[in-house]
């Protein structure tokens, strides 16, 4: 008989020592000035990786056909290299197919990552590009040429201009949801 209530006298008091109700939730502080990511930050991440390797390629020669640096780009080539390395995100082959994914956005929203599209060759979504933010643009010029950035206002791009595909989003992953419904 005096061990059971012994007992109970230790339980009570590890009971009170440690109650058991659910824990307490952990606040994370942080400190004055520290950054915080956010959806937004990692849509400019995304953005900035994508601008980078699309950088990291000027200078290569153009090629009809070409998907890699060390034989050549043609346009959609490069841009199928630059999202692929940079966000792992497979894209149709060709300017044309390009255009019909994302989201469709108007010259003044473009952000850099955003894939712009042009009338070189008398046909719709014939050239593509990616915008580099500050008007400007990279992309695999015709044959003779090699990657280069150009301004989207010359005379020359904004005749030709045909629109602008948005595959980056602001949502946590980076990609549009319409670009992750065509995976």
């Amino acid at each position: 008989m005096f061990f059971r209530p012994s007992l109970l006298i230790l339980l009570a008091a590890l009971a009170l020592a440690h109650p058991a109700h659910a824990a307490e939730p952990v606040v994370a502080t942080v400190e004055h000035g520290a950054k915080v990511p956010s959806t937004f930050d990692e849509y400019t991440t995304a953005a900035e990786q994508l601008v980078d390797e699309a950088l990291s390629y000027l200078g290569i020669r153009y090629r009809f056909g070409g998907t890699s640096p060390a034989t050549g780009f043609d346009c959609s080539g490069l841009v199928l290299n630059v999202f692929r390395n940079a966000v792992g995100l497979d894209l149709p082959r060709t300017a044309s197919e390009m255009a019909s994914v994302g989201d469709k956005i108007g010259k003044k929203d473009l952000k850099p990552g955003d894939l712009v599209f042009f009338n070189t060759m008398r046909r719709t979504f014939s050239h593509v590009g990616i915008y580099l933010g500050d008007g400007k643009f990279v992309h695999a010029p015709s044959s003779g040429g090699k990657v280069r950035v150009e301004n989207i206002s010359t005379a020359y791009w904004a005749k030709r201009f045909n629109g602008a595909r948005r595959l980056l989003d602001e949502e946590p992953l980076g990609l549009s949801a319409q670009v992750m419904g065509a995976r």
